[in-house]
């Protein structure tokens, strides 16, 4: 963007050079160039023009016709921001092995920590256990080795029923892992048999889950639809970025959320997901809602208390903000009160108690953003400067 400087002209037969010339050595009547070109970089737009007007007039009456802003003290933040919602993510099917009778089921909203009674059938406790692969077989000594033996001794190790045993990690079905699974029977309060029947564990990957539905009932036999759907316990923002924007969102970066209730929370990148081949929406050409072939950002949220809260006032829309620059507890003024003076840099019009006409201060720039400015200089945080009406 081009911003021109001109020179006011003076009624017919009253033109003074010597007089132009030093109203030009002193300011340029225009909001500053590379102020309003960051400004609009950060997303801003900011509207240039001279700030003065009515050359005949002398300075302080031309002052009393524009408005003024105190210099206060603020944080201001450049880069984009994006519309969300914070929800608890996409539920995932739990489904039951074996044969039996449901007996007991947990209700929606119940969080299940690895090691805990998921559902009942039988009577016997169904267990969430930590892993990326159900279970395909009883285990017991005497089963081949596999990874599905590996994965349950992670569990009796992580849930402390191998303490002592020096019990290896590894594929083998071993005495240690039979004396290790009676313990953990024992804390269940189940018959210590030293053996694992299939359906008695629930694999996923989450060490801890919260109940999204319930499908089954109390009394129906187990089949091979889904008991119940869970999702992970704590809430999350998601956003949806265009192509060009993703590479602001790596994983482990930190975002600044703003929540619809008021206030906001830390949240960090923790995952980039896009829609299967096949299953875009309009941009794919699959007839599905409009933008559905964007990635999806998933963040994790410091503040779960505040995003609860939130949720459970039925405003889940958030503003999550990236920043490229930050700076912090600085002085700030509106873009527009800028002025680039004919030597060099930058200066604001400031009004004095007790002294008639504005002073002129120059001033170091700093960041540009929210229409503000990082300033630093001869000023004081409530100073008032002079800015366009």
């Amino acid at each position: 963007m081009t911003t021109e400087h001109t020179e006011p002209l003076s009624p017919a037969g009253e033109g003074r050079p010597r007089d132009r010339r030093r109203r030009s050595r002193t300011v340029r009547r225009t909001v500053i160039g590379a102020a309003v070109a960051a400004a609009v970089t950060a997303g801003v737009l900011v509207v240039a023009g001279p700030p003065w007007s009515g050359d005949r007039q002398e300075p302080a009456e031309r002052a009393e016709q524009l408005g003024t802003a105190a210099v206060r003290r603020a944080s201001l933040s450049s880069g984009m921001t994006l519309t969300g919602r914070i929800g608890y993510g996409d539920p995932v099917e739990v489904t039951a092995q074996g044969q039996g009778t449901f007996t007991r089921l947990p209700a929606a909203g119940d969080s299940v920590a690895a090691g805990q009674r998921l559902y009942e059938i039988d009577g016997e406790p169904v267990v969430l256990f930590t892993g990326d692969r159900p279970f395909w077989r009883e285990l017991a000594k005497g089963v081949g080795d596999g990874a599905d033996v590996k994965q349950l001794k992670r569990n009796l190790v992580d849930l402390g029923h191998a303490a002592g045993l020096g019990l290896a990690v590894d594929e083998e079905f071993t005495t240690g892992t039979v004396v290790a699974v009676k313990r953990w029977q024992k804390a269940l309060g189940v018959r210590q048999t030293g053996k694992v029947e299939l359906g008695r564990a629930v694999v996923l990957p989450q060490r801890e889950v919260r109940v999204q539905e319930v499908t089954a009932t109390p009394g129906s036999a187990v089949g091979a639809g889904a008991v119940l759907e869970v999702t992970g316990p704590e809430l999350a923002a998601t956003v949806r970025p265009e192509d060009e924007q993703l590479p602001q969102f790596a994983p482990g970066s930190r975002v600044t959320v703003a929540l619809a209730t008021g206030g906001t929370t830390k949240g960090t990148v923790r995952s980039i997901t896009r829609p299967p081949p096949g299953e875009e929406g309009a941009g794919g050409g699959q007839g599905g809602a409009e933008g559905d072939d964007k990635a999806t950002v998933t963040l994790d949220l410091t503040d779960q208390g505040a995003a609860r809260k939130a949720l459970r006032a039925a405003r889940p829309a958030v503003s999550v903000t990236v920043s490229d620059r930050t700076a912090e507890d600085v002085l700030t003024v509106p873009v527009t009160a800028l002025l680039a003076l004919a030597d060099g840099g930058y200066g604001l019009r400031v009004r004095r108690p007790g002294v008639s006409s504005p002073a002129l201060v120059p001033v170091e720039v700093g960041l540009v953003a929210d229409a503000r400015a990082e300033v630093s200089g001869k000023i004081r945080e409530g100073d008032k400067v002079v800015v366009p009406s």
